[in-house]
């Protein structure tokens, strides 16, 4: 079952929560962080993407990169812009956002959990991120982006979530943009207690909807301080890390698109007529298509859409195979675009459903590419299937929207 416990959490002062909270690292580049942190010294970009206040071009796997993470954080505490909270606490932390709204339990999981399956996963992970995020913790001493998890809702949990919520004050209440973030921060032992053990005997196993370097790094990083400590107890913080838990009705997945830069030296006349043995194809117009539901996809070309349908046999019944991704690899992507490996080739590009149809065309228009192709979105329970198996999800398949803000609860460990 799943273990998950309070933490003294540091968390901004009331006041500066705008301005420090800040989006996740990996969802930006170098440049674009620096433009987003000029001119805010309280932005927490400076302790996730550190190199904000180094020089251009920097490697970003160079050790100032990592001491200056370090002393950015230990000047955000100093200084006074984070507070630490003097009692074990857990974080109710809502986004809401297009008119809905997830609220999640922030608390710290247990890497044994991670380590023996009980936090499930669904994507390979690449040492070279992995080492990267190890030394940034480690420099640290601090989870400081939660791992994003998810689990099978239980009743008891979300009426305790929702009851506290409607009858407390919330700490911080902002929109620095399009989504409004909520937080309550809750020290109430005996509530805590409540949550613990309700996670404890009801839900059997939590799932990586993002963040699994993340997870891995924290889970290595503790596991390297306890074989390195001769006293270790399993107390210890390091045993933990920084997570957001969200019931998985609360959740969804937006479509993860595809990019093709060239027909693969057929015409459009010879694409479509390979394409017609596995799907059938109707013509749309000028107006974007975007799929209704699972096995159908919108198809652009030369200004027109298609809606397309995969024939009865393209798909497996297995948790990869039914996937619409792999109906698309398997009869369009490999065999007539000779794309084998969309992790390495620079042929094929993704765009994620935050951006619209509109940025498939305009890519289409401009010439950058030959063809797009929107998908039907994963669902939740395609996500959780795939990790009870023991399988991953094909490349770029999964795009969560809104993202969780760092910053605004960190770990000390």
């Amino acid at each position: 079952m799943t273990k998950i416990r309070g933490f003294k959490g540091y968390r901004p002062k009331p006041g500066l929560e705008g301005e420090i909270a800040s989006l996740p690292y990996d969802v930006m580049n170098s440049a674009e962080a620096k433009e987003r942190s000029a001119g805010n010294k309280h932005s927490f970009l400076r302790v996730i993407k550190p190199e904000v206040d180094l020089e251009d071009g920097i490697n970003l796997y160079d050790d100032k990169v990592y001491s200056q993470a370090r002393k950015n954080l230990d000047e955000f505490i100093g200084e006074g812009y984070l507070i630490n909270d003097e009692e074990p606490s857990i974080y109710f932390y809502r986004q809401t956002w297009k008119g809905r709204s997830q609220t999640g339990i922030v608390a710290c999981s247990n890497i044994e959990d991670y380590f023996e399956d009980v936090i499930k996963k669904h994507e390979y992970t690449r040492p070279v991120k992995e080492e990267d995020r190890i030394r940034h913790m480690a420099t640290l001493e601090a989870h400081v982006g939660p791992v994003f998890l998810t689990y099978k809702n239980v009743a008891a949990i979300d009426e305790l979530v929702a009851s506290y919520c409607e009858t407390n004050t919330a700490t911080y209440d902002f929109s620095p943009d399009e989504v409004q973030h909520t937080l309550w921060v809750v020290n109430d032992a005996e509530l805590i207690s409540k949550i613990e053990n309700l996670f404890d005997q009801n839900v059997p196993a939590t799932y990586i909807a993002d963040g699994h370097h993340r997870a891995a790094s924290s889970a290595k990083v503790g596991q390297r301080l306890k074989e390195a400590n001769s006293n270790h107890k399993g107390d210890e913080e390091y045993n933990y890390f920084l997570s957001v838990l969200f019931p998985d009705n609360q959740l969804e997945i937006i479509d993860y698109n595809r990019l093709v830069k060239d027909l693969n030296g057929l015409s459009k006349e010879e694409f479509f007529a390979k394409a017609k043995e596995k799907f059938d194809v109707e013509l749309k117009g000028s107006e974007a298509y975007r799929p209704q539901s699972i096995r159908e996809f919108g198809l652009y070309i030369d200004k027109e859409w298609y809606k397309l349908t995969a024939k009865p046999g393209t798909w497996t019944n297995d948790p990869v195979g039914i996937l619409d991704i792999s109906v698309l690899t398997e009869n369009m992507i490999k065999p007539i675009f000779g794309i084998e490996d969309q992790r390495t080739s620079d042929r094929i590009d993704f765009v994620g459903g935050i951006r619209g149809l509109g940025e498939l065309e305009k890519r289409v228009d401009s010439g950058d590419v030959a063809i797009a192709i929107a998908l039907y979105p994963v669902t939740i329970q395609q996500l959780i299937d795939i990790a009870d198996s023991g399988q991953v999800m094909p490349p770029k398949t999964t795009w969560f929207e809104p993202k969780l803000r760092s910053g605004l609860v960190i770990h000390k460990f």
